[in-house]
């Protein structure tokens, strides 16, 4: 294939992909967008093989890589339940930066890669090689370290460092210090040691931030880390002079930035709050002593009386959390969601935009159980209804419901936007425990009058219900 085929085709990728961000962007047509994507995947790496930069061995090579990640994706896309999706996607955002870390080292020790190049050209590729390698070195640790917080291996309580902004600027300051003695150095060797100490120092500074993130602070931590990824493998594209890895790096940066502050917005929060600490960061102590000490009388309740305010209600909203997902519970919730609407009753689903573990993990699950989308809206689009709504039930969320981000301005998620809940007439939340949530601060929700609390694991909890709507 021509230099000139190749590069049509790659522009024909970059449309397709541009066309799958916008299909993604909505539930109904996000099987389009998917589609389109891998079509234009396809594209890009057969035009890659079959291009001018491809010798006739390289091929077997790029072909046994291609078989071998392709099994292991096949594998995860078979074993991966989907409350595990969180930490997957920040493993794979982990590849991301491994990967440019590891093209950068390669594209600087290659004595072939600026055999062709100019002075001012080599300065060129190495100010590439080296922010790539940057780049990339933070998005590797901020992202095993992000895997491990999703999956439980690491606690999500925000890890403050005394000092830790200093320490940020030391390290930032050294960055460019060694940055400096890499442009300058005059053999490969001392410029090796300098980008090996700056990746040292990148790996460390992506732990410590995002090891000083807070719990409820992960979902935008998810979309952050997506950005680097981004961002990283469009300076791999620099370094490779690939058109078309930088436009997508690109495409998956901007994304990912603009969902940050979407989410932080949505939040209340400003991203270099996220990035200095997460929610309960300074409050932990005091917060663990409130978890400890019940704030007042909660009011249990069995299966059967749940679908009895079920059956008598004629507006009902229900808020899912990371509950619902760990319990596997979505498509128990159909199920109660399709008997009530055949009984006439205006079923409705209310999102949180950091319900669970990532953007869009609710709307995921309950896609999955075949939700209609057309009753699944946003907070800004429910919010107002929850005072005409008779009953309220909340499926294993805890945070994105708690009052006192509006009640109490002591509160770590002080101003934090939340689902009103409490405004119904009766509200029903679903936990195992009276345990505080992810942010690790008491929700005054279980004490009050309208509430009830039905304790248990989700999925058997619904499934009881389910039976008893239908004796």
């Amino acid at each position: 294939m021509s230099g000139s085929l190749t590069s049509v085709a790659y522009i024909a990728s970059t449309i397709l992909f541009i066309l799958s961000l916008g299909g993604l962007s909505n539930p109904e047509s996000s099987r389009r967008g998917n589609l389109y994507g891998m079509t234009g995947m396809a594209i890009a790496v057969l035009a890659t093989i079959l291009g001018p930069r491809v010798s006739a061995d390289g091929i077997s090579w790029i072909a046994g890589a291609l078989v071998a990640g392709g099994a292991v994706g096949l594998y995860l896309a078979r074993t991966v339940q989907m409350t595990q999706m969180p930490e997957l996607v920040a493993f794979m955002h982990s590849l991301v930066g491994l990967v440019a870390v590891v093209v950068g080292f390669a594209g600087y020790i290659d004595p072939t890669a600026a055999a062709d190049m100019s002075p001012a050209e080599i300065g060129i590729h190495h100010t590439e090689v080296y922010v790539g390698v940057l780049i990339g070195a933070v998005t590797l640790s901020g992202s095993v370290i992000a895997f491990g917080k999703l999956s439980g291996r690491i606690g999500g309580k925000p890890l403050l460092l005394p000092a830790r902004h200093w320490l940020n600027l030391a390290l930032l300051l050294a960055v460019i210090g060694l940055g400096y003695r890499f442009l300058g150095a005059p053999s490969i060797d001392e410029g090796t040691t300098s980008l090996i100490a700056m990746t040292v120092l990148a790996l460390l500074f992506g732990v410590h931030m995002v090891m000083a993130i807070g719990g409820a602070d992960m979902p935008v931590v998810v979309s952050m880390l997506n950005s680097y990824s981004g961002w990283a493998a469009a300076a791999t594209g620099f370094m490779l002079s690939n058109d078309l890895l930088i436009v997508t790096g690109a495409l998956v940066g901007s994304s990912g930035a603009i969902l940050s502050y979407i989410m932080c917005r949505a939040m209340n929060r400003h991203f270099l709050s996220v990035i200095a600490g997460g929610f309960g960061g300074d409050a932990a102590p005091g917060k663990a002593q409130a978890a400890a000490q019940p704030a007042g009388e909660v009011d249990a309740i069995s299966p059967r009386e749940t679908a009895e305010l079920l059956k008598d209600a004629g507006s009902i909203i229900i808020v899912p959390g990371y509950g619902m997902a760990v319990a596997q519970a979505q498509h128990t919730v159909y199920e109660i969601t399709k008997y009530l609407r055949e009984k006439g009753k205006n079923v409705r689903f209310a999102i949180h935009p950091v319900a669970g573990r990532m953007p869009g993990h609710m709307n995921v699950l309950l896609a999955e159980a075949k939700v209609p989308y057309d009753i699944v809206l946003e907070m800004d689009e429910i919010n107002g209804d929850f005072p005409q709504t008779a009953v309220a039930m909340v499926i294993g969320a805890n945070d994105i419901v708690n009052p006192s981000a509006e009640d109490d301005p002591s509160s770590p998620i002080a101003g934090m936007p939340v689902l009103e809940v409490w405004k119904a007439e009766t509200t029903i939340v679903m936990k195992r425990s009276m345990a505080s949530g992810y942010a690790g601060v008491d929700n005054p929700l279980f004490y009050k009058e309208n509430n009830r609390m039905l304790f248990g694991d989700a999925k058997k909890m619904l499934d009881e219900v389910l039976t008893a709507l239908k004796s």
